[in-house]
């Protein structure tokens, strides 16, 4: 018997029954991991349940429906200002202004996803993953806009100040600035946006150069003794007796702090004592008190035809040299440390009375009159005036006469009126008009004398009672007549107005026989032009053309020419000028 022959029957039947359930089983298997895959694929595209992302419930959702109810419900919270707080005060940035948005797409990114691992399908099913929102951030676009917001909130320090209000020391405090450190909030926003929206600015305070500190060292150890009290100056009459031989007086503080400078050097601060300025103060007011008396110097008069001097006399004064800095030095110390004893010295006068009656005038040096266009109004009171003042000057050697500086100003009180003057080539009127003609008579006086001038000006158009380029206007303070006497002796000027004629005449001694005149041919002819104004105030001018002309001055002594001198003077046209407004 072979061995298939050993089988039985039963054998051969029961075979066919477990073929088909092996095929059972495998079938069950591939159902069961279809509905695995199904399973997968199904939660694969979905966020796993209970799923937060920044406190929003998107368990289940799909990922567009995730992102979408993100966008809604955190919409207000991501358009939430960040609050920047700089040094006390706010500035607000809005986010979508300034570079910072949520990123909704990247916060729901791997919440998804097919997967056949049985770990994420069951992560799936249990669900409960927590997030926060992702975000994006330009940071280019913040630091732009912490800029702007913060522009203008840096704060430089404060540089502090010490000042003299008199001898009152008045302080400004130094205080540090305020410097935004941009880039830190810029980073201080990146790290902690959205969960923190409140930034403390990150600051520095740059410091003042000068510090309070010094500022308070100065005042107190520095400034503070230099105006602490008066300083009292001493010396002594060396020509009085008894109480009157001692000189007291004092510069108060304020005197003192008139001279006091401060200065700031890289924070340090200084102060100085002007010394000269300290010393000018000291010697006036020795002078306001009283104690100290001025030379006189000796005066010449004439008395018919002689003339006589009344003497000169020394003074006492206070002597200068060394004095401001011996006042510097106690305006440093304190209580009756404060003093200085000074010395006073004879005051000497300029021109003593052997000077005067060595060099008396013997003669009449020089005569020129002028004449008044009428004996009345207001023009020839302002010449009376002014020449009631010039008569009896008297012009030492060598001294220097201004007539501006004799007259000073020409002001109603002093009984002067308003007359004719010429202002910018028109006639107008002012106080002292007319005194010109006097200035005129007394040019020529100089001229004629041989003394030397120093400064004239001719009217801006000749005026013809006055000598053709030989005249000079005056006006205060700047247009003056001067002259120097370097005659040899002095010069005493007659001055006086008798009826039509105007005369200045000098005394003294003549360094010249004669000094001449000669005038040249008139040249540069310019012609008037025609004006019609109606504007009030106006004066009427009758035309003369304008000119040029030169004036050759000859000394002649011993019947020969010593010397000679030219000069040229240019007159502008004197405009035809009609007045329509009456």
């Amino acid at each position: 018997m072979t061995h298939d022959d050993s089988w039985t029957d039963d054998e051969l039947v029961d075979r066919p029954r477990r073929g088909r359930g092996v095929l059972a089983g495998a079938f069950v298997l591939v159902v069961i991991a279809g509905l695995y895959v199904a399973a997968a694929m199904y939660f694969g595209d979905r966020v796993p349940s209970d799923t937060r992302v920044g406190g929003v419930a998107i368990g289940g959702l799909t990922p567009d429906e995730a992102q979408s109810k993100l966008e809604k419900q955190l919409a207000d919270e991501e358009a939430e200002p960040v609050v920047v707080d700089v040094a006390g005060k706010s500035v607000e940035l809005e986010p979508a202004d300034s570079g910072l948005a949520y990123d909704y797409e990247e916060s729901v990114s791997g919440l998804t996803g097919f997967s056949l691992n049985p770990v994420d399908l069951v992560n799936h099913v249990r669900g409960g993953v927590e997030r926060e929102v992702e975000v994006a951030v330009d940071e280019d676009a913040l630091a732009a806009a912490v800029d702007e917001a913060t522009d203008g909130m840096d704060v430089k320090p404060t540089e502090g100040k010490v000042a003299l209000d008199g001898a009152k020391i008045t302080k400004t405090a130094s205080k540090p600035g305020l410097t935004v450190e941009r880039d830190k909030v810029v980073e201080a926003i990146v790290e902690g946006w959205p969960s923190n929206r409140a930034i403390d600015a990150a600051t520095t305070q740059p410091k003042p150069k000068l510090s309070q500190a010094e500022i308070d060292r100065f005042a107190k150890d520095d400034l503070a003794p230099l105006v602490s009290g008066p300083v009292t100056i001493k010396t002594t009459d060396p020509k009085a007796s008894g109480a009157d031989k001692t000189i007291s007086f004092e510069l108060t503080a304020e005197q003192l702090a008139a001279v006091v400078s401060i200065k700031d050097s890289q924070g340090k601060l200084s102060a100085t004592v002007d010394e000269d300025k300290i010393q000018q103060t000291a010697v006036a007011a020795g002078k306001a008190s009283g104690r100290f008396r001025p030379a006189q110097d000796a005066t010449v008069q004439r008395n018919g035809r002689s003339f006589s001097v009344t003497p000169s006399s020394s003074g006492l004064e206070l002597k200068a040299e060394g004095l401001g800095a011996d006042i510097a030095a106690a305006m440093k110390k304190s209580g009756s440390e404060r003093t200085v004893t000074a010395r006073a010295q004879e005051a000497k006068p300029e021109f003593t009375t052997a000077e005067a009656k060595r060099t008396l005038p013997k003669e009449q040096i020089s005569t020129f009159t002028t004449y008044l266009p009428d004996t009345g109004g207001v023009r020839t009171n302002n010449i009376k005036i002014a020449a009631r003042q010039l008569d009896g000057a008297y012009v030492a050697p060598g001294e220097t006469f201004s007539l501006n500086q004799l007259l000073g100003p020409r002001t109603p009180d002093k009984g002067y009126q308003k007359a004719g003057v010429i202002n910018a080539g028109r006639l107008t009127e002012d106080y002292g008009g007319g005194i010109s003609q006097l200035s005129t008579t007394l040019f020529n006086a100089v001229f004629f004398s041989g003394a030397k001038i120093e400064e004239f000006h001719p009217h801006s158009f000749y005026i013809s009672r006055y000598p053709e380029g030989r005249e000079a206007t005056i006006s205060w303070p700047g247009v003056d007549n001067r002259f120097t006497n370097d005659t040899g002796a002095g010069i005493l000027i007659n001055a006086a107005v008798n009826g039509d004629e105007v005369t200045v005449s000098f005394d003294g001694r003549k360094a010249y026989d004669k000094v001449e005149a000669s005038k040249s041919a008139r040249r540069n002819i310019v012609p008037p032009k025609k004006i019609t104004d109606d504007k009030k105030g106006c004066v009427p001018q009758s035309p003369a053309p304008g000119f040029s002309v030169d004036i050759t001055r000859t000394f002649i002594k011993g019947g020969s020419t010593v010397k000679s001198s030219t000069f040229t003077t240019t007159y502008i046209p004197q405009d035809d000028v009609t007045c329509t407004n009456p």
